[in-house]
């Protein structure tokens, strides 16, 4: 048996990963504003894909500060877009993509008082890299061989390497693992600086794609990236739009209910596998960013077969039947045929 396993952090608050992070960040701007310091912060600022926008506007209502969320018009679900207005923050849509947030963003943020909450902030790593010690805390200190990351802004890569580096540093284990940093082929700046032997970065505008988390084309935590990945011997690896809504489906079909982003992760698995890249016994967690239900738009579309120039080869759509005895027994003879002892 393969050992493989998912780390899910998206059992969590507001359903994604970026909970780890904006906990840390959102408290001490609670303290830097209450007394003695009494930091004049009008509020905290930040661009979004969804899943950063969700957390920041949740801890931000529950401290008492307001919060202010630069998105992309219509390129986040709806169930991502809902809960930051439903937290009372200031959404403002913008006719750009999350590169175009991240640019207005960081100007707003250099003219007014508002505290910016992007990766390119430490303190969300701080949060972040507790996700690394808890794997290996959950492995009794054994160190797996790969982790296998969704890489959009590229801070959570480098959040990962932190955590297991200070545990090494602590003697708490002896190396850390390999990281695999995985891309949608339509949003895949990493990957082909990678691909170039980190000879020539450029940034991209990114294309469309169904992990719209990672929809990034000018990744901020690009430097930090490259040295997580150099430090460890690490990879990067691409999934096309079929490859990733296959992957998900497919880790669906066992219980999960798996983000489009996990499904890049595990189509990165799987063609690493496939080129004896990653050994059968290799120790690999592939992390699981998000929570599916964010994302219940994009799997409706799969299993209805609704995208185009896409076979969605594990679509399992409901059957139509007449509501009759004979009608049901008809479909579930078919469907189970060969499993039933009449």
């Amino acid at each position: 048996m393969p050992d493989l396993w998912v780390k899910h952090c998206g059992i969590s608050h507001t359903g994604s990963f970026k909970d780890l992070g904006m906990t840390v960040l959102v408290s001490q701007v609670n303290r830097l504003r209450s007394a003695p310091l009494n930091r004049p912060i009008a509020g905290v600022g930040c661009a979004s894909t969804g899943d950063t926008s969700a957390a920041l506007s949740a801890y931000c209502a529950a401290a008492g500060i307001p919060a202010i969320v630069f998105l992309p018009t219509d390129r986040i679900s709806l169930a991502q877009l809902v809960q930051p207005i439903a937290n009372g923050a200031t959404v403002l849509s913008l006719d750009t993509d999350f590169d175009g947030c991240m640019r207005l963003i960081r100007e707003v943020t250099a003219e007014l008082p508002i505290y910016l909450a992007n990766s390119l902030n430490s303190l969300r790593l701080e949060g972040q890299k507790t996700a690394a010690i808890e794997i290996l805390q959950q492995f009794d200190w054994e160190v797996p061989d790969w982790i296998i990351v969704p890489g959009g802004n590229l801070g959570n890569i480098y959040a990962f390497y932190k955590g297991f580096e200070m545990c090494r540093e602590l003697e708490l284990v002896d190396r850390v693992p390999r990281l695999v940093c995985a891309q949608a082929a339509n949003a895949n700046p990493l990957y082909l600086y990678y691909k170039s032997g980190w000879a020539d970065f450029k940034p991209m505008v990114a294309a469309d794609t169904f992990a719209s988390a990672i929809q990034i084309g000018d990744p901020v935590s690009i430097d930090r990236a490259v040295f997580a990945l150099k430090a460890t011997d690490g990879i990067v690896e691409e999934a096309t739009e079929e490859e990733l809504m296959d992957a998900m489906s497919l880790a669906d079909r066992t219980g999960m209910f798996a983000c489009p982003h996990t499904g890049v992760a595990l189509a990165a698995l799987f063609k690493l596998r496939e080129r004896g890249v990653i050994k059968t016994n290799d120790r690999t967690i592939v992390v699981s960013t998000a929570h599916g239900l964010k994302f219940s738009q994009s799997k409706v579309a799969y299993h209805s077969k609704e995208i185009a120039n896409m076979a969605c080869q594990y679509a399992n759509p409901p059957v139509n039947v007449k509501a009759n005895f004979g009608a049901v027994m008809d479909v579930l003879k078919k469907k189970l045929d060969g499993k039933l002892c009449l």
